[in-house]
C-alpha cells in the first residue's frame, strides 16, 4: 500500500495581503522620519558648537558638547521651567476641581437654563484668545497681578474649564445610572455619588483631560508673553528671549528646546495608557 504523506500541506501565501501590510508598514515608517527627524535634528544642533552649526555640509558625526545646558540650568531657563510647571500644574488641578462637579451637574440635573449654560461653555471654548487680552490685561493691572503666576492661571483656566467640561461632560451622559441610583436609594448623597462612585469610575477620562489641558497650558505663549516679567515668564516665552537683533543663538534655542519638550514627552510615556483608554470610555454601556 502506497504511504500515507502525514505532513501538512502549506498553505498558499496570500502576496495581496502581504503587499498590503507592507506598504502600510512602510507609510509608517515615512511618516515617523518626518515626525521624529526635527527633534533629533534639533538634539543634534544642541549638543554642536556654533561653527558646527553653521557648517555646510550638514555634520552628523562630532563629538558632542554640554555646555549648552549647563548654561541654560545655571542661566533663566530653571526660572522658566519653574514657572511653567507651577503654572500648568495650578491651572489643570483648579480645572479639575472646577470642571469635573460642572460637568456633572450639566449632564445629571435638569433644569431650565442647561442648554443655554452648556452654549456659553462651548463659545468660551471656541472664542478667539486675542478677545479676552484688553479687559485681563486692564483688570489685572487695576489689581497688581501683572507679573504673577495668578494672573497666568486665572487666563489658562479661562480656555482649560470649558475644555474640561465639554470632555467629562460626555463621558458622564454615557455612564450608566444604575450604580448611581443603587447608591441614592442607600442613602448617598448626589455629591456623595459624584465622588464615591462617579469619579473612580471615570479616573481615565479624569487623566486624559489633565494631560491634554497641561499640554496646552504648556505650550501657551500669547497672553504668557504679554501678561509676565522676567520672574515669571514661562518657557515659551524664554525661548523668544535667545532671537536677537543679530541673529538666533541656534545652539541655545534647540538645546531650551529640548529641556522644554521633555516634561511632555515623560508624562505621555507614564499616562499614554490613560489618555487611550479616557478618550474611548465613551463605549460603556449598562
Amino acid at each position: 500500500m502506497p504511504r500515507k504523506d502525514n505532513k501538512p500541506q502549506k498553505k498558499p501565501r496570500n502576496w495581496r495581503k502581504t503587499a498590503i501590510m507592507i506598504g502600510l508598514y512602510t507609510l509608517i515608517a515615512i511618516f515617523l522620519i518626518w515626525t521624529l527627524f526635527p527633534i533629533y535634528w534639533i538634539f543634534l544642533t544642541s549638543l554642536k558648537t556654533t561653527q558646527q552649526v553653521n557648517t555646510m555640509p550638514p555634520l552628523f558625526v562630532f563629538t558632542p558638547i554640554i555646555e549648552n545646558y549647563t548654561k541654560l540650568f545655571f542661566g533663566e531657563a530653571m526660572q522658566a521651567l519653574k514657572s511653567s510647571l507651577i503654572v500648568s500644574s495650578c491651572t489643570v488641578l483648579l480645572g479639575l476641581v472646577i470642571g469635573f462637579p460642572a460637568a456633572y451637574t450639566l449632564a445629571r440635573v435638569k433644569f431650565k437654563a442647561r442648554e443655554q449654560v452648556n452654549f456659553f461653555v462651548l463659545s468660551m471654548r471656541m472664542a478667539p484668545s486675542f478677545a479676552f487680552l484688553v479687559p485681563y490685561y486692564l483688570t489685572f493691572r487695576f489689581f497688581h497681578l501683572l507679573d504673577t503666576y495668578a494672573a497666568l492661571v486665572i487666563v489658562n483656566l479661562t480656555f482649560i474649564l470649558p475644555f474640561a467640561i465639554w470632555m467629562l461632560e460626555s463621558v458622564i451622559e454615557d455612564m450608566p445610572k444604575a450604580l448611581e441610583d443603587a447608591a441614592m436609594v442607600d442613602g448617598c448623597t448626589r455629591i456623595g455619588v459624584m465622588w464615591r462612585i462617579v469619579a473612580p469610575l471615570m479616573a481615565p477620562s479624569i487623566a486624559a483631560t489633565a494631560i491634554l489641558s497641561f499640554v496646552f497650558c504648556w505650550n501657551e505663549f500669547f497672553f504668557a508673553y504679554i501678561l509676565t516679567g522676567s520672574g515669571t515668564r514661562t518657557m515659551p516665552v524664554m525661548l523668544t528671549s535667545l532671537i536677537g537683533l543679530m541673529g538666533v543663538d541656534w545652539v541655545q534655542m534647540s538645546a531650551a528646546s529640548i529641556i522644554a519638550i521633555i516634561p511632555t514627552i515623560i508624562l505621555a510615556l507614564f499616562a499614554q495608557r490613560y489618555l487611550v483608554r479616557g478618550l474611548t470610555m465613551g463605549a460603556i454601556k449598562s
